[in-house]
Order: C-alpha cells, then structure tokens, then sequence
C-alpha cells in the first residue's frame, strides 16, 4: 500500500464538546467551496474562498428535534448561480414516526439562511432519511427513499430557482418485486446539457444490485433502469451503502459502488474494474481522470489517477466526500475523532 503524498489542508473541530461533526458533504461553485455537516440536531455550513485550504467558522444552518445521520444520512449541499442549497431530513417522531426532506438556501455567501421548505410533498414520505441532491445547469435535482406507499420507492423532485420552491415529486422507480433496498442511499449528479443520472441499490431477484436511469427534461420522465456490474449480490439484508455517480470529460458517466466487500468502477453501462476490498465509495472526477475514495478497516483509501495501487488517504476516518476544484485538483473531506479533515488529493 503506497502512502498518499497529500497534505491535511484545513480542519473543522467541534466548539461544544462531546457533540461531534459528522457526514461532510461538499459543493463547489460561484468562487466557493462549501461544506454541509451535522452535529447533534443541527445543520451546520462552512464556506471557503482558497479552494479549501481554510474555512469560515461554521453557521448553523437549522435545527430540528431530530436530525437524520449515520450511514450517509446527513445533510447535502449544492451551489446553483448565487445560490446555496442545503438539504436535510428531519423529523419530531423518534423511531421513523415522520421524516421530511427540508431545504434551506442562502443567497449572501451562507451569512443568512431561510426557514426550511419540505420537498417531499406526501407527509413523512422521506422518513427512511437516505438521500441525494446535486445541482447543474440551473437547475437542482434531489433524490429520496420514499414511503408514502406501501415498499421503499425511489422519488424525486426538481428546482429551478435555487431551492426556493420544488416540483411535484415524481416516482423514479419502483422495483416489481414491491421495494428497493430500505436503507442504502441513492446518488445523483447533473452533467453539462442537464441531464440528471441516478443511482441506487436495487432488491430484485433475490438480489442488491446497483441500477442507474436518465432523465433529460429536468427529472419528469426517467430512463430504463439500468443495471451495473457484470456480477450480483444475493442477499437477504440491507448492505448500508450506496455509491458515487460523477462525469468523465466529454461527459461520460462514471460510477463506484460496492458488491459484497469489494469497491468497483464501472464507465456507462460498461464493465467494471475492482478497485479494493471496503464499502463506503464516492467519486470525482479532475485534472488527469477519476478519483475515488472508500473506507477500508479504520480508514480510508483512494484512487488517483496515475498511481497503480490505491494509497492511504487517512489511518482514521470514515464517510468521506470529494469534490472537483475548478483548476482540476480534487478535494476530499471526512469525518475524523469528531472533526471534519480536509485534504486536497491530486
């Protein structure tokens, strides 16, 4: 295993003790690279202009009696015009008793932020608490579990004036067996003509397979859905984790995900490539091809394009992020004894 010649850059430490941040999730555009986490019940953001290399202290962006985390259940970011769109499920209920996926927006930089909209438009619908929001093209696109029939579905809903207000929710699949997988998390990202690409974990067959659909008029009608990898996973249990979507130059689609213990890559609806034993993958793609990172053991590892053999991206942490700097280096951030670590990975 190579070391990673990478530099921890900044680092977020909690300001009230014994209440940890968690589940990073990043965003970068309009100058700004932008982080979303939770603590206790509260969304928090934090803002950079130097690509990382430091952040404003955090603002909280809301609380609620119960914030959904863990298992990528946390809280999503995107940067749409001079818009900031944080989103968060949250409930009053203990136990899944409701669940509304909320979003609040900045339009000064994360300053001020407004009162929580609900985007699912069927109460307690997002009560599972596993989502996805991406931006592009003017437009923001959020992907949910949702239950407001009965068997997990998965939803969406699109926004065209940066998160202010949400189209009616739209079903995206519905697996014929009655559900896909309760409890791994969907992902979504938005390419350079607008078309919107998701991803989830699928339960058909006997099986918890990863399937991807398209929509190219803003999330009203979707593709086929897709399945990814030439292999399958019998299982009769919830893996807990989803993957990354994320686009090649020239806009392919790329995506990571996990089988069993193992971490794959797979371009289009091609072949896939192992990249290690782990879980937990996300990916970005920037100067040089694509980076992923995963958790493995206590820590995480990483794929940079050029290098043969995954490197050592942190000894502790767990549910990292990256994201694609405008020059083309990539920015990861994860979460690590209670802080948020930042670490540019080029």
């Amino acid at each position: 295993m190579l070391l990673a010649a990478m530099l921890i850059t900044a680092t977020l430490a909690p300001e009230t003790p014994g209440v940890p941040y968690r589940q990073p999730h990043l965003a970068v555009g309009n100058g700004m690279v932008g982080v979303t986490f939770g603590a206790g019940n509260a969304v928090y953001f934090a803002g950079s202009r130097d690509e990382g290399r430091s952040f404003s202290r955090p603002v909280r962006v809301a609380e609620a009696p119960i914030l959904s985390l863990g298992h990528r259940r946390g809280p999503r970011i995107a940067i749409s015009g001079s818009a900031i769109v944080i989103s968060a499920v949250t409930a009053t209920k203990p136990r899944g008793g409701d669940g509304e996926l909320t979003a609040w927006r900045s339009s000064d930089g994360g300053k001020t932020w407004s009162s929580g909209v609900a985007i699912n438009d069927a109460p307690a619908a997002a009560r599972e608490g596993l989502h996805a929001m991406a931006s592009g093209q003017g437009l923001v696109f959020a992907v949910w579990l949702d239950l407001r029939s009965r068997g997990t579905r998965l939803y969406g809903a699109a926004s065209r004036d940066g998160g202010a207000a949400w189209s009616k929710n739209l079903q995206i699949y519905e697996s014929p067996e009655g559900k896909i997988c309760e409890c791994c998390h969907p992902s979504v990202a938005v390419d350079d003509q607008g078309a919107i690409y998701v991803m989830w974990r699928n339960w058909l067959g006997g099986a918890r397979d990863m399937y991807w659909s398209r929509s190219t008029d803003d999330g009203k009608t979707f593709s086929t859905a897709e399945k990814l990898g030439a292999g399958s996973w019998p299982l009769n249990a919830c893996p807990m984790d989803g993957g990354g979507v994320a686009f090649e130059a020239g806009g392919g689609l790329v995506t990571a995900w996990r089988r069993a213990g193992e971490v794959f890559l797979a371009r289009g609806g091609g072949a896939e490539t192992r990249l290690d034993a782990g879980k937990d993958p996300v990916i970005a793609v920037g100067r040089g091809g694509v980076y992923a990172a995963w958790a493995h053991g206590h820590g995480l590892r990483a794929r940079i394009p050029g290098r043969e053999e995954p490197v050592a991206l942190a000894e502790r942490g767990a549910f990292a992020h990256l994201a694609a700097l405008p020059q083309g280096a990539v920015l990861a951030a994860w979460e690590s004894d209670g802080a948020i670590v930042f670490s540019r990975v080029d």
